[in-house]
C-alpha cells in the first residue's frame, strides 16, 4: 500500500547529504590537517561516482520518457534540476575548503602546491628536464580543425584545451592534451614537501609540443560518462565473463553527463567544448547545455589529494592503527578449528586484525591436511592477497576449491575479471553467480574431516575479503561451526554454482528468498508486542535505509509505540520525528575516520532478544535484485558485544549526526556532557565495552551552531 510521497526522503537527495557530511569533516578543526584533506579527496571521488551512476541513469530515464517516479513523487527532470542546485552549493564549499582553509594550513606546515611562476631559475630547470625526460615523450596533442575531428575524450581524464595561434596563416585552432595518469600528479621539485600539479609542468612546456605557433593560452577540464552496467542478458546468452568484459569496453564509449571546467575557462571555450562534446553524443540522450558544465576551483580532480594527504607527516595524521588479535585465537599451539570448535568468535574490524583472524582461517584451512573443501563468495579483493594465494594453494593441495566471484562488482569488474582467470589457472572451480542478480555476500565454509565425522565452519561478514578495506572499513564477523550455518552454507553455495530455486534455510537470511520476509515478520512482531504492551524495540545500523516497504513498516511500528533507532551511514529515504507517524523513530548518522559498514540488526522481542548482522542494507535491490546472507547471533553469550557497539553508536556526540523530519542533518556536540567518540571508543575496545556517561540521552545533545551543517545554506564559518 503506497504512502503519501511526503513521507519519503529523495534517494539521490540524501546521498548528496552524506556526502556533504564527508565534506564537513574537511571542515573540521578536530581532524589531523591531513585527515582533513583526505576527506577533500574521498568526496571528489564519491562525487565522481554519483555522476557516473546516478545522474547518467536520471538522464537516460528522460530520454526513454519514464514515467514510473520514486516514492517521494519526483521526477527524473526534478531531481536533476535539485542535484544541479545542491552540488552547485557543494562544489563552492569544496573550492573554499581547499583554497581557503586547508591550503594556507597546509603551507604553514611546509606542504605547498606551487605555481610555475613561483619557482627559481634552478626550480626552474629542474622541472625542465623533468618534463624533457619523462613527460614530453608520453604526451600526445591532438588538433582540432578540418582535418583533425575533435578527439575522444575519456571517462574522468583530466586535459588542457590549449588556444593557439598560427602566425604563418593568422588562424586561431583548438587543440587538446592529455594529462596521462600514467605519471605522478604532483611533482616535487627540490623542496621537501613542495609540489607542482603535472597540468602546470606540461603547460609552462607547450611551446615544445606545438613549434612554431603561439600559445594564447590554456585551461583544464574534464569529463564523466556513464559508467554502470547493463546486463539484460537469459540463460541463453553467451557466458556472463564474456558479457562483462564487452559491457566494460563499450562503456568507454558512453555518453558525457558531465563537464568539469576550471574557474575562468573563456566563454568561447566553455561553448567550443560543450558543442564538439554534444556531436559525440547518442542521438537519443539529452543535449549537453550549460548546466552540465560544472565550474571548479583552480584545480580539477582533486581525488588525487589522497596522495598528498598520504605523505608521511606523524603529527598531522590519525595515529597509526594496530589492530589486535582476538584473545580466542592468541594461543598459536592449537588449530584455530580447535577455537572455534570451543565457541563462536566474533571479529569486529579494523580494531580486530584481519590478517590473524579471516586470512588466518582461510590459510589454515588451505594448510591443514583434513581440509576437503574450500568455499568462499568474492565480491571485491585487493591484489595479490593472502586469501588469493591461500585458495590457490588449497587446489595445488589436491582440495575441492570453489569461488563465486562477483563479475559486476561496480568499477572493479576488470580486477575481478583477472582474479577469475587466475584462480582457474591453478585449478579452483570458479562460478560467476546467478543470471540477474549480484552475489554480495561474503561467506566461507571449509569442510573439514574429524575423528567423529565431517564438521563445517564458516565465517559470516558485512565486509569483502579484502585486506585494504579490512583496515579503514568498521565490519563485523563470525566463525562458527554451527552446524545450521554451515547446512545452510552449503546449500547456498550449491545454489549459487549448480541449479537450485532453495528459497527457504534453516537458520541464515537469504536473499532474495526468504529475508524481506523474515525481517518484514521481525519488524511486525516487535509492532504486535508494543501494542500488547510488552517490551519492544529495533535497533538497526545500516549504510542505506531505502525499501518503501520497510519504512512502511517501521513507520507503522512507531506509531504502535516501538521505540526505533536507526543507524545510518549514508542514504535514509525515512523521515523521523514526524508527529503521530514517525515519532518514536530516531536516525543518526556517524561519519568518521572509518567508514561504518557492518549491518547489525537487534529486536528486543518482548525480552527474548535476537540479534543479526550480515552484507545487506534495507534496500530494494539487496532484498529482490542480489544474493545476501544475514545470520543470527545464536550464542546469546556474544549479544552484549554487539548491544555494546550499539549503545555505544547511539550514545556518540563527536561523529554522529542527527536527521531531521525535513531531511537535513545536524551534528552533535558533547556540551556539559564528556566526548563521546564511537570509533575513538572502539580503538581501546574493539566493542565499546567501557562505562558511558549515566546522563547520555540523545535529547540531551545539542547540533553544533558553529560549523556548517548539511542544510542547503550551509556555508562554513570564520571558526571552521
Amino acid at each position: 500500500m503506497p504512502i503519501d510521497p511526503s513521507l519519503y526522503i529523495n534517494r539521490e537527495l540524501s546521498w548528496l547529504e552524506f556526502n556533504a557530511r564527508v565534506l564537513h569533516e574537511a571542515f573540521d578543526p578536530r581532524n589531523p590537517l591531513l585527515e582533513r584533506l583526505k576527506f577533500l579527496a574521498i568526496f571528489s571521488t564519491n562525487l565522481d561516482e554519483f555522476y557516473m551512476v546516478r545522474v547518467a541513469g536520471l538522464r537516460r530515464q528522460i530520454a526513454a520518457k519514464v514515467e514510473h517516479f520514486p516514492p517521494d513523487g519526483m521526477s527524473p527532470a526534478q531531481q536533476l534540476d535539485t542535484i544541479t542546485k545542491r552540488v552547485a552549493d557543494l562544489m563552492e564549499l569544496q573550492r573554499k575548503c581547499l583554497t581557503d582553509v586547508l591550503l594556507p594550513e597546509l603551507q604553514e606546515h611546509g606542504i605547498k602546491l606551487v605555481g610555475m611562476k613561483d619557482l627559481t631559475p634552478d626550480e626552474l630547470k629542474t622541472l625542465d628536464d623533468f618534463f624533457e625526460s619523462e613527460v614530453f615523450p608520453v604526451l600526445t596533442p591532438l588538433a582540432v580543425d578540418p582535418g583533425h575531428p575533435f578527439p575522444y575524450i575519456s571517462n574522468l581524464s583530466l586535459s588542457l584545451a590549449v588556444q593557439i595561434f598560427d602566425p604563418a596563416t593568422g588562424a586561431s585552432r583548438f587543440a587538446r592534451v592529455k594529462v596521462p595518469k600514467s605519471l605522478p600528479r604532483w611533482i616535487p621539485f627540490g623542496r621537501p614537501n613542495q609540489f607542482v600539479p603535472l597540468e602546470q609542468v606540461i603547460g609552462a612546456n607547450l611551446g615544445a609540443l606545438f613549434p612554431g605557433m603561439e600559445i594564447r593560452g590554456f585551461n583544464t577540464f574534464r569529463v564523466t560518462r556513464y559508467s554502470d552496467l547493463e546486463l539484460a542478458h537469459s540463460d541463453e546468452d553467451e557466458d556472463l565473463l564474456t558479457i562483462i568484459e564487452e559491457q566494460v569496453f563499450q562503456r568507454r564509449f558512453a555518453e558525457v553527463v558531465r563537464v568539469e571546467v576550471e574557474r575562468g575557462t573563456p566563454p568561447e571555450l566553455r561553448e567550443l567544448l560543450l558543442g564538439e562534446l554534444l556531436e559525440d553524443q547518442p542521438p537519443e540522450m539529452p543535449a549537453l547545455t550549460e548546466t552540465d558544465l560544472v565550474e571548479t576551483g583552480p584545480l580539477l580532480d582533486l581525488g588525487d589529494l589522497m596522495w598528498l594527504a598520504m605523505l608521511e607527516v606523524p603529527e598531522l595524521r590519525d595515529p597509526p592503527l594496530v589492530p589486535v588479535t582476538p584473545p580466542e585465537l592468541k594461543d598459536s599451539s592449537r588449530s584455530i578449528f580447535a577455537a572455534i570448535r570451543e565457541k563462536d568468535i566474533l571479529l569486529h574490524h579494523p580494531f580486530d586484525s584481519f590478517s590473524t583472524s579471516v586470512e588466518h582461517f582461510v590459510n589454515s584451512a588451505a594448510l591443514d591436511p583434513h581440509v576437503l573443501a574450500v568455499k568462499l563468495t568474492l565480491y571485491r579483493t585487493s591484489g595479490d592477497t593472502a586469501i588469493v594465494r591461500a585458495l590457490t594453494e588449497a587446489a595445488q593441495r589436491g582440495k575441492q576449491v570453489a569461488v563465486l566471484i562477483e563479475l559486476q562488482a561496480r568499477f572493479d569488474e576488470v580486477n575481478n575479471i583477472t582474479w577469475a582467470r587466475t584462480l582457474e589457472g591453478f585449478g579452483v572451480h570458479v562460478a560467476y553467480g546467478l543470471p540477474g542478480l549480484k552475489t554480495h555476500t561474503k561467506t566461507v565454509l571449509v569442510v573439514r574431516r574429524e575423528p567423529d565425522g565431517i564438521r563445517r565452519y564458516s565465517h559470516i561478514g558485512s565486509g569483502n575479503y579484502n585486506s585494504k578495506t579490512a583496515r579503514v572499513y568498521t565490519d563485523v564477523g563470525l566463525l562458527t561451526c554451527n552446524p545450521g550455518i554451515g547446512a545452510d552454507l552449503s546449500d547456498l553455495f550449491n545454489a549459487l554454482t549448480g541449479f537450485s530455486h532453495q528459497a527457504a534455510y534453516r537458520t541464515l537470511l537469504v536473499a532474495p528468498g526468504s529475508m524481506r520476509r523474515r525481517f518484514t515478520e521481525m519488524v511486525k512482531r516487535e509492532t504486535e508486542h508494543a501494542r500488547a504492551g510488552k517490551p519492544a524495540r529495533i535497533i538497526a545500523k545500516m549504510n542505506a535505509l531505502v525499501d518503501p516497504e520497510m519504512i512502511r513498516h517501521l513507520y507503522e511500528a512507531s506509531q504502535a509505540g516501538v521505540q526505533v533507532d536507526l543507524i545510518v551511514r549514508g542514504i535514509c529515504c525515512l523521515r523521523p520525528g514526524i508527529p503521530g507517524v514517525s515519532d518514536r523513530i530516531k536516525v543518526i548518522s556517524i561519519v568518521g575516520r572509518f567508514l561504518e559498514h557492518s549491518r547489525i540488526f537487534y529486536f528486543a522481542n518482548n525480552g527474548e532478544e535476537e540479534v543479526y548482522f550480515g552484507s545487506a542494507d534495507w534496500m530494494p535491490r539487496n532484498f529482490d535484485r542480489r544474493v545476501e546472507v544475514v545470520t543470527p547471533v545464536t550464542d546469546r553469550r556474544l549479544h552484549p558485544q554487539l548491544l555494546a557497539l550499539l549503545e555505544t553508536c547511539l550514545a556518540d556526540n563527536r561523529q554522529a549526526w542527527d536527521l531531521s523530519s525535513d531531511g537535513t542533518y545536524a551534528q552533535r556536540k558533547p556540551g556539559k556532557h564528556p566526548v563521546i567518540s564511537t570509533q575513538e571508543r572502539l580503538l581501546v575496545n574493539s566493542w565499546g565495552l567501557q562505562p558511558l556517561p549515566p546522563d547520555k540521552e540523545n535529547g540531551d545533545l545539542e547540533p553544533y551552531s558553529d560549523r556548517p551543517t548539511t542544510t542547503q545554506s550551509a556555508v562554513p564559518t570564520s571558526s571552521s
